[in-house]
């Protein structure tokens, strides 16, 4: 009868078994169960599907995005302002915090559909062995201990350890990150080893590339290696960004403020005898007017701009918050196939006639180079269709890629030598053999017999078989020192990341049929080195990040000398540093890692649940870690890192829905350009609560000023109702959308825990407050000399709403720009100016607007007055940053 547990077997796993124990631990026949043993079996095996967790209903997802402690003050404000009959701020106030929560709900939503994609990895339907006899099942019936059928094109249907194979090669590059397609075979493997390294199981959603193979099942559903990701993924919270953080303590800090200063000015009126009615209802208008409640729209609109640049540059935002998420990176731990490498295989040396070549230096005019040049293309399955399609193993695609190298057109070397026969390649072979004959009209002394055996596959088997080599003087005995130095060139090649084939050839006499015995007395012919190599612009990148405070590290399911060499080629990993494998990550406790990340710049055969933790362990030291993946095994880890990058190209739907952006080029280079936006985005965003809190506290100063000199109050609710829409938001809009700047990536990182309201921050908005309250009060004071209360409020208004205006110049920059071209280098900034200037103007000066806005039409004199008090902050305050500037 099937065990409970079909993971282990006397604490041995299911690849350290023999197929045979396999078989006998689940109690399967070798022609497959019956119906009626799958039936039995189900009800504890439950079905082959991944499932998912109960999404919260939308009503829900709603109602949540009102728990903000900033938004809860605003409801109150504006049933408050309702009841009292200030109807136009109470639907101001609802409308926008309504917007606010409807894209906050979209987001959430678009943010639950990675497990959707993990479910559509399955295959839809098995070749299983039922009651004797093949029949095609729905994967979703499979079972442990069911015998299925494998072959090439197919999505494997559940995990399982492989009984026969023949040439089987997967593609399990989404789930162990392993650029090349991995040889299966069907020994046991004794020793405990990664996940990469099981060849002699297949895991669920893999592709087979190459052969067919039997197996029996061992795990389905969540108990498979991608239900274990799914498992991950239901467990790994999504992390909230720096700016988000910081803008719900900012919120709640300034909300408390404003309230207890509004609550102080309540109890101020009323004892200078002001109705309960109308002082309450002033003091809930300069409550409306003194919280920023645009401020998140605001935010959501700059970001929404900045999405729209970064799409230009490659790079698609997911998440808004995202963008300003960016700016804050400190590590960014990056995969390694098709990020920072081309993703695709090159030729990088020639090895013939005791002499290693640069491929880019071959020449078909060398005899050594165009012979393993001719042998490469004919021990070769692979093939290059028109419009440059590639079919094949991406390996023998690279060999054929020299062609515009050596300038001979691989359709004539294969009319020259058509293959009469072939021994496939297989794992335990590790080589491959063709037989060609040479064409009749053909006199080129290549090859000179009219049939040759050419052999390609690992330098250690292949040298075994070899009796000769090849030299440009003739073929030489092969001996042990030829041999050690064949050994000592693949080992270098090997040591450098690269990845070696071996060629030799026999020439035979005339024989019909190709056997296994043919495959020796072989002559050594040479030896190709290939790699994945680096993207051109990536070791800029990698530069940039360093120069800018990032450390970036490599984590990659590829083996350690090939992610080392890559690494150290583009500066990733330094003297300085060290490469690391996922097996010593199994020995450590959280702790231990966390103390070590420092030290380590390259991970190699990592785990799902490995990178998770290298994630955690630099979140843990105060790093904001943004995450690069596409295959599935990455999921987890793009979730559980404060930015995931998902690859468009070659990502999986898994990476991309559980990643806050999706690159459009796969280049690591488009990452760096996107912190850089992130890190200019983040300083719009503080210039415009600059901008807002500033101009905000010039009100309130201006409102405590008159009341604790007993005078009339300043403003009318419906004053600071007009201000709140037009003087404030479109100019912060407009500063979110300052032109962007390279000097950002000088500077390091902010840290993960810094608040928006720093002392300097708290400082420069305090010095800006008091100007602008300083020359609105001056107006109110003079408007009162020259007429009466109504005068004065006007002239209040006025001045407050354009010298808020001009104040949007202030914020462009922490230097002085009253004389430079960073003045007008922003349209928005000037269109926002320009349209508040008139509105303003025409609500002072046109007759029929005085009862709507209660004031007192202006006259020309009076409104130059307005204009000139409202001016003066931009001078001072700038005489202020260059004083500041000059002691810096």
């Amino acid at each position: 009868m099937m065990q409970t547990d079909t993971r282990r077997i006397n604490m041995k796993e299911m690849y350290q078994l023999t197929a045979t124990q396999v078989m006998k631990h689940f109690d399967s026949p070798i022609d497959g169960l019956t119906s009626t043993q799958a039936e039995e079996r189900r009800r504890t095996s439950g079905w082959n599907e991944l499932t998912a967790a109960k999404s919260k209903p939308l009503w829900k997802l709603f109602l949540e995005q009102f728990q903000d402690f900033l938004v809860i003050i605003l409801i109150i404000a504006a049933i408050i302002s309702g009841l009292l009959g200030d109807a136009e701020s109470a639907v101001v106030i609802l409308v926008v915090i309504t917007l606010n929560a409807i894209l906050g709900t979209v987001q959430t939503r678009q943010a639950e559909r990675s497990l959707n994609s993990l479910k559509n990895l399955s295959a839809p339907k098995a070749s299983v062995f039922r009651d004797g006899s093949v029949v095609q099942l729905p994967a979703r019936d499979l079972i442990p201990g069911d015998i299925v059928l494998l072959e090439a094109g197919d999505i494997v249907p559940a995990d399982g350890r492989i009984m026969e194979c023949a040439g089987l090669k997967i593609d399990e590059s989404a789930l162990t990150g392993e650029s090349l397609s991995v040889d299966k075979i069907t020994d046991a493997i004794p020793d405990q080893v990664a996940l990469g390294d099981r060849r002699n199981m297949v895991f669920s959603g893999s592709f087979i590339t190459n052969g067919r193979g039997k197996i029996i099942i061992t795990d389905i559903g969540m108990h498979t290696e991608v239900g274990k990701i799914a498992n991950l993924l239901h467990n790994t919270s999504a992390k909230r960004t720096p700016l988000q953080i910081s803008l719900d303590s900012f919120g709640k800090k300034l909300s408390m403020a404003i309230l207890v200063f509004c609550g102080i000015l309540f109890g101020i009126s009323v004892f200078r005898g002001e109705s309960i009615g109308n002082a309450f209802l002033f003091a809930v208008a300069l409550a409306v007017a003194a919280i920023p409640e645009a401020l998140s729209s605001i935010v959501t609109i700059v970001l929404s701009f900045g999405t729209q640049k970064m799409a230009k540059e490659h790079a698609i935002i997911r998440k808004l918050q995202a963008v300003e998420g960016l700016g804050s990176i400190s590590v960014i731990c990056s995969d390694k196939t098709g990020t920072l490498t081309q993703n695709k295989m090159t030729v990088e040396d020639y090895y013939v006639n005791g002499q290693s070549v640069p491929a880019d230096e071959t020449t078909p005019s060398d005899t050594s180079n165009k012979l393993l040049y001719f042998a490469s293309v004919l021990c070769n399955d692979a093939r290059i269709e028109q419009e440059n399609k590639e079919i094949g193993d991406p390996t023998e695609v690279a060999l054929l890629q020299m062609e515009p190298q050596m300038h001979i057109a691989i359709s004539e070397i294969q009319a020259k030598y058509p293959r009469i026969d072939e021994l496939p390649f297989d794992s335990d072979r590790k080589m491959m053999s063709t037989l060609h004959t040479c064409s009749k009209d053909d006199h080129s002394s290549d090859f000179s017999e009219k049939q040759i055996l050419i052999v390609k596959g690992a330098v250690d088997v292949l040298l075994q078989r070899t009796d000769a080599i090849w030299t440009t003087n003739g073929t030489i005995p092969m001996n042990s020192d030829e041999k050690k130095r064949i050994q000592m060139q693949n080992q270098q090649y090997s040591e450098q990341g690269l990845r070696v084939l071996a060629f030799a050839y026999r020439e035979l006499t005339i024989i019909d049929k190709l056997t296994f015995e043919h495959e020796s007395h072989l002559t050594f012919l040479g030896l190709i080195s290939m790699m994945d190599p680096p993207r051109p612009e990536s070791k800029e990148a990698v530069a940039t990040c360093i120069r800018a405070g990032i450390r970036p590290v490599m984590i990659t399911g590829d083996h350690i000398a090939t992610a080392s060499a890559i690494a150290r080629r583009i500066g990733i990993l330094t003297p300085d540093t060290k490469a690391c494998e996922g097996a010593v990550l199994d020995t450590m406790s959280d702790q231990e890692l966390q103390e070590l990340v420092p030290e380590i710049s390259v991970y190699a055969r990592v785990s799902p649940e490995h990178k998770i933790r290298i994630v955690r362990a630099w979140q843990a030291r105060g790093n904001i870690v943004a995450m690069t993946g596409d295959g599935v095994n990455d999921a987890p880890a793009l979730k559980q890192a404060d930015i995931g990058v998902a690859m468009g190209n070659t990502g999986t739907e898994v990476a991309k829905d559980a990643s806050d952006m999706v690159l459009t080029d796969d280049n690591f280079s488009t990452i760096v350009s996107a912190v850089k936006n992130g890190r200019n985005l983040y300083r719009n965003i503080l210039h415009a609560i600059e901008f807002l809190l500033s101009g905000n506290l010039g009100a309130i100063l201006t409102v405590l000023t008159a009341s604790l000199a007993g005078l009339p109050v300043p403003f009318a609710p419906v004053h600071l109702l007009f201000i709140n829409l037009l003087t404030d938001s479109l100019p912060a809009i407009a500063l979110g959308l300052e032109p962007h700047t390279d000097d950002v990536m000088k500077e390091h990182p902010r840290a993960a825990t810094s608040s928006i309201l720093t002392a300097s921050f708290m400082k420069k908005i305090g010095l800006d407050g008091l100007v602008i309250g300083t020359t609105t009060v001056c107006s109110y004071l003079t408007g009162l000399q020259q007429g009466n209360a109504l005068l004065a409020s006007t002239c209040a208004f006025g001045t407050l709403c354009l010298a808020r205006l001009f104040h949007g110049f202030n914020c462009k920059s922490e230097k002085p720009v009253l004389f430079t071209k960073k003045m007008k280098n922003n349209k928005w900034l000037i269109g926002a100016f320009a349209l508040g200037a008139v509105l303003i103007t025409g609500v002072l000066t046109l007759p029929g607007l005085q009862n709507l806005f209660k004031v007192q039409t202006l006259t020309l004199a009076q409104l130059g007055i307005v204009y000139l008090y409202a001016f003066l902050s931009l001078p001072i305050i700038q005489l202020c940053k260059w004083i500041k500037n000059r002691k810096n």
